[in-house]
């Protein structure tokens, strides 16, 4: 009897000490939460440009008046610096290009013969500030700064060469592609003002004005 009442202490002790191990809250492990980066456009990046150019000249002298068009492609390199603030991006950017933007008419009469007067550039650069407003990956923005080439005007095989300066602006969107990685669309339109042609070169005293649009494509590289 006392051996009976034993073993039934004993259960009563284990399903009473088993239940007690089930109401004791066990700590719960979870995965600490993924903390993604927020996207920074801040650093020094260069990359590359290739795009196109049109746009006319005005002419203006004793032997040469009228308007010429003009049409050519253009290659080069950029170098700049970005700083973000919340969403906002302010940046300096400078680049330099090859120019193959030439006369597709010519205008004149007299002195300019056959096939008349025409203008060309062989480099194009700018140094501009910029103003951005980013959408997670995604960078709109304005731009606007200087602008410089050289202005050749031809005309009977001869050429007078004017290294200009002038004014742009415009404005593109830039995108995050991957890690330092960035791909961007711009358009500019730029004014480098007149040029001047010698009577040696054009027979009087001439001057041709250079406007030009540019849409262009890029890729950027942010090594810090």
């Amino acid at each position: 009897m006392r051996r009976t009442a034993f073993v039934v202490l004993l259960a009563v002790a284990a399903f009473s000490s088993t239940s007690f191990a089930a109401d004791i809250a066990r700590p719960v492990y979870k995965a600490p939460p993924v903390i993604v980066p927020e996207l920074k456009f801040t650093g020094c990046f260069i990359g590359g440009k290739i795009g196109y150019g049109w746009g006319s000249s005005d002419w203006s002298g004793s032997f040469a008046s009228g308007t010429a068009d003009s049409g050519g492609g253009l290659f080069g390199g950029t170098i700049g610096f970005n700083m973000q603030n919340g969403p906002f991006v302010f940046g300096l950017e400078g680049d330099a290009a090859g120019s193959w933007i030439r006369s597709s008419t010519s205008t004149g009469f007299g002195f300019c013969g056959s096939p008349g007067c025409q203008i060309q550039t062989s480099w194009f650069a700018t140094a501009r500030g910029r103003i951005g407003y980013a959408f997670d990956r995604a960078l709109p923005y304005l731009t606007a700064g200087g602008a410089f080439g050289d202005v050749q005007m031809l005309t009977n095989g001869v050429t007078a060469t004017s290294n200009r300066a002038g004014w742009t602006a415009g404005l593109g969107v830039e995108y995050a592609i991957l890690g330092p990685w960035t791909a961007k669309v711009e358009y500019l339109y730029a004014n480098l003002g007149d040029a001047t042609c010698g009577a040696a070169v054009c027979g009087a005293s001439t001057t041709a004005s250079y406007k030009v649009n540019i849409i262009r494509f890029g890729v950027n590289y942010k090594f810090w």
